[in-house]
């Protein structure tokens, strides 16, 4: 999930806002304001149920943003890179780059966050009990209670056994520690996400059907997103497995055919795209890499305007660029793929000059060479 735009850092990790979190954010202050505080409180005025209502939804996301966060530092302590925290439609994610070395290390990074919640929620449960004892009722309580209920529930649903929740992570560590097959484990817990998204799609539609409301399809949504994610995971586990141990060196194009920046894209239609055959080319200065051009940004440029356009102003821009070097391993790079809307990987040498290229279909050919190269099973 890519972030709209950055937010600053937090414990020396970059974080990063989406814009779906404007829906959801509106979502909790509207529902909160218009329905559920008028009902517990009435008679106050509507500026104090909307002060309330986007109170608590900013507290809420400061306190989504702590279960990110202690995820990132957790993750650190074990070794593994934080490339930034992102804080999305449902909820947040902490993008990891690597993987855990140990069921240990991955008990250890998935279980935090949950706790996290859960002594957020228990704190302002505790506030809540002492405002009430005080005799402090009205708005402030309710926010406050309203507070600790939900930091409770999604530490509580978090821990449910499946990928990409949390809890998914647990189980996986506990069958990789059993089993000591960590793809086995990945499977075991993406498959589980699966059962869990298929059980929330049918739950929700349930209750929509029902009559009990709107919440039913947000339910429903959120199977559905599970469902995604989880067969996603499953996958990733499977390439994973099969490109343990390979290289980027061993499956990248070598010394690729480059391109100027200040090319027309005319004159990259009319003179490279064809002669070459490659739906991709990196832009060089200096034989270092400045970008990289698709034939997919090439045909969002229209025909009366290629002419005076040049390769630079639709390239995936430098900054984007997903940068590898041969001795990385495949494996490693994977996740970073993403980061870049072309998908691919520009490898380079200790001088920053280009030395070759990573394209999905190298990575395909990668996996296909391992899976026919691999001993077959005796019955």
């Amino acid at each position: 999930m890519r972030a709209s735009f950055r937010i600053g850092r937090v414990a020396g990790v970059p974080v990063g806002v989406n814009w779906s979190v404007l829906v959801i954010f509106a979502l909790i202050a509207w529902g909160l304001a218009a329905n559920q505080f008028p009902r517990s409180y009435p008679d106050r005025s509507p500026v104090a149920y909307t002060l309330a209502g986007l109170a608590a939804a900013v507290v809420f996301f400061v306190g989504l943003l702590a279960h990110e966060v202690s995820h990132a530092v957790v993750a650190k302590r074990n070794g593994l890179t934080v490339d930034g925290i992102t804080l999305w439609l449902f909820g947040g994610v902490a993008e990891l780059r690597g993987e855990p070395r140990d069921p240990g290390a991955e008990l250890r990074i998935a279980g935090v966050g949950p706790l996290v919640s859960l002594l957020i929620g228990a704190v302002f449960g505790a506030v809540a009990a002492l405002l009430a004892l005080a005799g402090q009722g009205g708005l402030l309580l309710g926010a406050v209670a309203w507070l600790a209920g939900i930091n409770v529930l999604l530490a509580v649903f978090n821990v449910l056994p499946a990928a990409p929740l949390d809890g998914g992570r647990l189980l996986r560590a506990a069958v990789w520690k059993a089993t000591g097959d960590r793809t086995r484990a990945s499977v075991v817990a993406a498959r589980a996400g699966w059962v869990l998204g298929v059980l929330l799609i049918g739950l929700g539609l349930w209750q929509f059907l029902s009559g009990v409301g709107f919440g039913g399809l947000w339910l429903a949504l959120i199977g559905w997103f599970l469902i995604g994610a989880a067969g996603a995971e499953e996958r990733q586990a499977r390439t994973g497995s099969a490109l343990r141990g390979i290289r980027v060196g061993d499956v990248m194009t070598p010394q690729p055919q480059t391109v100027s920046a200040e090319v027309t894209v005319a004159d990259f239609v009319d003179h490279y795209l064809f002669a070459y055959r490659h739906s991709a080319l990196p832009l060089t200065e200096d034989g270092r890499p400045t970008g990289l051009v698709t034939v997919d940004r090439v045909r969002g440029v229209p025909s009366d305007r290629r002419a005076s356009t040049t390769l630079a102003e639709v390239a995936c821009r430098a900054d984007d660029l997903v940068l590898a070097r041969p001795g990385e391993q495949l494996n490693d790079l994977l996740p970073r793929l993403s980061e870049c809307a072309d998908g691919r990987a520009l490898v380079v040498g200790d001088d920053g000059r280009l030395t070759g290229i990573v394209s999905p279909s190298d990575i395909a050919r990668a996996v296909q060479r391992r899976t026919l190269t691999a001993p077959t099973p005796s019955r």
